[in-house]
Formats: C-alpha cells, structure tokens, sequence
C-alpha cells in the first residue's frame, strides 16, 4: 500500500493554510489514518461533517435527559457536528472502498470529501476494484453520484450490498424514524439514482459474503434491513467497520433510539450484541460517525459500555 503510506514531507504553518514542497493544502487537520490489521493495509479516511439536531441522538428519549447527556459529554444542545468516515482496505491485490461518502449536497456542505481526499492520498479511483456499502443511505452512497465518477471508476467495479437493502430501498418504510423535513425524500431520491446508475455492478448477498482475503461483510439489520458491517482478519489481528451500528452515544447509552434507524429497537438489539462481542475479542472498531480516526477499542463493566480510542501513531 505504497500509494495509501506516504513518508510525510516537510510541512510549513503559513496563516490559514498548510503548505507542502509543491503543494498548498486548504486543510490544517488530517483527514486520513492509515493502520495494518495483520497483512490487510487499512486507511480510514474523512468525508467531513454532518450538522444535525441533538434530538436524531434520541428521539425517544426525555429531552431533559438527553440534554443533561449533551451538557455532561460538553457538546452544544441543538446541533451537533456527525464525523463521518470511509475506509480503504487492500487486500489480496484487491482495493476495496468501504463506504463512499455524502457527495455534493448543498444543505450539508461540510461533507462530500471522500474523492478529493482519496486523491490526496494517492490513490487513483480506477484502482479501486469493490465497493462494500454497508447500507444505503445518502451519506454512504452519495459519493458514487458526484458528477464525472462513473468515468473515473472502473467499469467492472463490483459493488457489494446485502439483498436486503436493495430490496428495502424498493418501497422504504419511514414510519418508526425521526428525521429531519426532507430527509426522507433525499434519502428515497438518492437510492433510486444509485440503484439506477448502478445496478448492473451490483454484487448482493444475503447473509455473509468474503470480499477480499480476510474481508468479510456481514449483514446485521436494524438501522436498515441490509445493514451491514465488514469484518477485517489476517493472523491474529481484527478489526469490524460497524457502520451506522454504533453512534458516539451507543456507547453509553445503547438503547437510545437514533432518528435514522428504521427498526430501533432490533437496531439497539444489535449494537448491544456488538458491543459485547467487541469487549470479550478486545479487536479494534471503526464506525463511521465515531470522531475521526475512529479506532478504538470496546471496554465493558456490567452492562455499561465504555470506547477506549487507540494512541495516535505516528
């Protein structure tokens, strides 16, 4: 993963900008993580951040209590920032992208990264050989619609779904969700312009399906029928890509009901079971909005869950 590991070049503080040898970059955080699970590279990588009401934490919950959790994690009360994040994983001469990120949405504006950032970490989109969508909401698909991508892409890229959420995206049910105006209407618009543009790549399965050497998807359920994780294994290392399975609040407060899950209650079913099986095998975890980098590990003392983030490695 030559490509993905880059020896950092001299870096320059110039004001408001960060400049390499050659390049100017508008960014002053990172935004990619590179790690080894055994044999299999891993990059987790940014695609920036969503601005949603608190209450999709826990629509079910009593605000008053909801609101002390905000004030005692000191996060601010009505909106709060969703890291969102992808992962590159190569294995077995297979570069597979897990996830891929909002696109270009006007009302979200500070997501949308994920081809910008694959870029600069040098890795051309037409080495990409799968896609895993662990489900089929916007900010995992939309990625795939930004305009000029079906260009840049290979045209044998295999997609990888669960049949479920294909079948799910068909005719969705809304009904047991709370979210914002409007959101189900993008949501429903943007997986019908996936399945559209393309069906064709799209390689279902029902239960398990082994991607790549030691890359397995899995489908769970409950924040939507197909959700899926991929499980990562090579030697003696693990590591599981939840998904949307676990929320930065699902640690502490797993039976809290988020606003996107179409089941909640199988979906809080299923994060407790992970959560479990995490803490006994002590592997590491990343989800997609856990903060960037989003690897950590699951501590737990009775029934309470704690996340225990790696050190940063340099």
């Amino acid at each position: 993963m030559n490509e993905m590991i880059r020896t950092p070049r001299t870096t320059m503080n110039l004001g408001h900008k960060q400049q390499t040898r050659g390049t100017e970059l508008d960014e002053l955080v990172p935004s990619r993580y590179a790690l080894k699970v055994g044999d299999i590279d891993v990059l987790v990588v940014s695609d920036g951040m969503l601005s949603l009401p608190t209450k999709m934490l826990a629509h079910d919950t009593d605000p008053a209590v909801r609101a002390a959790w905000l004030e005692d994690m000191f996060l601010p009360p009505e909106m709060i920032d969703w890291p969102l994040n992808v992962v590159v994983v190569r294995s077995g001469g297979q570069t597979i992208l897990v996830d891929a990120g909002l696109g270009v949405n006007p009302n979200l504006p500070r997501a949308g990264r994920t081809a910008q950032r694959l870029e600069a970490a040098g890795i051309d989109l037409a080495s990409v050989t799968d896609v895993v969508l662990t489900h089929m909401h916007m900010d995992h698909i939309g990625g795939l619609l930004v305009d000029g991508m079906t260009d840049r892409l290979r045209p044998d890229l295999r997609i990888h779904v669960a049949a479920a959420e294909i079948e799910f995206w068909a005719t969705p049910d809304f009904s047991h969700t709370s979210m914002p105006d409007g959101f189900p209407d993008a949501l429903r618009a943007t997986a019908n312009r996936f399945l559209s543009e393309y069906r064709s790549q799209l390689r279902p399965f029902d239960e398990k399906q082994e991607v790549a050497p030691g890359v397995v998807a899995c489908r769970t359920g409950g924040h939507t029928p197909g959700h899926s994780v991929v499980r990562l294994a090579s030697g003696a290392d693990r590591l599981t890509f939840a998904g949307d399975a676990v929320f930065t609040v699902g640690f502490d407060q797993p039976e809290w009901h988020n606003g996107f899950e179409h089941d909640p209650e199988e979906a809080a079913r299923v994060r407790v079971l992970l959560l479990r099986e995490l803490a006994a095998s002590g592997e590491l975890l990343v989800a997609t909005h856990l903060p960037f980098p989003s690897v950590g590990r699951v501590a737990v003392t009775g029934d309470v869950f704690r996340w225990v983030p790696i050190i940063w490695d340099y």
